[in-house]
């Protein structure tokens, strides 16, 4: 399967059947599983084999065979699923970090990536925050002793398209782990291994599952990273991911590189349509030419990505009439699924950030980010085009 390529993959990787030979994979709805000695008992604590099991919190079947699926796709020796993206993302810093430590992030995340970063700075991990495009800025925050360096691949909600080969680089001179949060690239068009990350995460509720069904999350990296830092630490913590998810996510990841093409094409054929819009102070995509890190995001992902920003001239009230006045695109705070969704960051995924923070990543009142499914591309340009004439 190693040799097969991704839409193979896709389908097959990592696979496993019972003695009933199902085509489905099976859901392995158990939290515990039986021993026939005391002795296969001892033997299994003490290493348990590739197809052997202690308890869910550990691993399970059905989420194993997800795990390596994705860690087939991906490019990693390994993978661990957790109970979700920001699970993952919690377990990858916070499992290789102590007091002391120095880690330096993009300053474009994710509220809640925010918040775990602050969070460890109370725990006695110093953090500083960079300017994720701008490599001498890396250059200049990282030091010798730098134990991890952490960035969103295209930054929510502005899309900013960070150098990952640029920045792993630097990290790496100093010994430093790349980790690297891909939700917005995908696993479509994720370049991030061959880049020179060494930890790559996703929120497996976006374009994974891509139905708007579970929550989940999964960590790809190498074989000692997964089985010697994130496992431990998960599975003592209990962020492990669900079975009956695990084999919800198995379902999505069938057709990710469908529906995730179909997604791209219609974010490339709405950015396209709507640039120059008059009710709109900008339409950031990077599959635009006149997208700052343009050329960057072609040969990093090879499309723009499956989301697109607006910016609405007129601010939280126009931004609000906009919203209020679409018919398919449905106002939610998630990403990546089958149906076109809309939120306004400001007061939702971002509100927590002080105005002048949110001033400076350039999350403005205006400001709506808006990811597309899989609907027919023409009707979602109407949709968009008739609720701009109400804003």
């Amino acid at each position: 399967m190693s040799e097969r390529k991704m839409p193979t993959k896709l389908v097959h990787a990592g696979a496993r059947r019972s003695q009933y030979g199902e085509m489905s994979e099976a859901i392995f709805l158990t939290q515990g599983f039986v021993y026939a000695s005391a002795e296969e008992a001892e033997a299994r604590f003490i290493e348990a084999g590739p197809d052997e099991f202690i308890y869910a919190r550990y691993g399970n079947p059905t989420v194993r065979m997800f795990e390596e699926r994705i860690a087939a796709i991906e490019g990693t020796e390994d993978a661990f699923a957790t109970a979700s993206g920001m699970a993952a993302v919690n377990a990858a810093l916070t499992a290789i970090l102590k007091a002391g430590d120095h880690v330096v992030a993009a300053r474009a995340l994710f509220g809640s990536c925010l918040y775990v970063l602050e969070m460890l700075g109370r725990y006695g991990v110093e953090v500083t925050f960079v300017d994720g495009t701008d490599l001498d800025a890396w250059r200049g925050a990282v030091r010798h002793g730098t134990r991890a360096v952490f960035l969103e691949s295209v930054s929510n909600p502005t899309l900013e398209v960070i150098d990952i080969a640029g920045v792993a680089t630097i990290a790496h001179a100093v010994g430093a782990t790349v980790i690297v949060d891909n939700v917005f690239a995908t696993p479509v068009f994720s370049r991030a291994v061959s880049l020179g990350a060494d930890v790559v995460v996703y929120s497996a509720t976006k374009h994974i599952d891509g139905g708007g069904r579970c929550l989940g999350g999964v960590i790809c990296a190498s074989r000692d990273f997964i089985r010697k830092q994130a496992e431990p630490y998960l599975k003592h913590t209990g962020g492990a991911m669900s079975p009956f998810n695990a084999w919800v996510m198995l379902k999505g990841v069938e057709t990710l590189a469908l529906r995730v093409r179909q997604q791209a094409a219609s974010a490339q054929a709405l950015a396209e349509a709507l640039s120059g819009h008059d009710k709109l102070a900008r339409v950031i995509f990077p599959g635009l030419a006149d997208h700052p890190q343009h050329a960057l995001a072609m040969s990093q992902m090879g499309a723009g990505g499956t989301v697109v920003t607006l910016e609405l001239k007129g601010g939280q009230a126009a931004a609000f009439r906009f919203l209020n006045a679409l018919g398919i695109v449905k106002i939610s705070n998630n990403l990546g699924d089958a149906k076109s969704i809309i939120t306004h960051p400001a007061t939702t995924t971002h509100q927590r950030l002080p105005a002048e923070q949110k001033a400076r990543l350039g999350i403005t009142p205006g400001l709506v980010r808006l990811s597309l499914g899989i609907e027919d591309t023409d009707d979602l340009i109407d949709d968009v085009r008739a609720a701009l004439e109400a804003a």
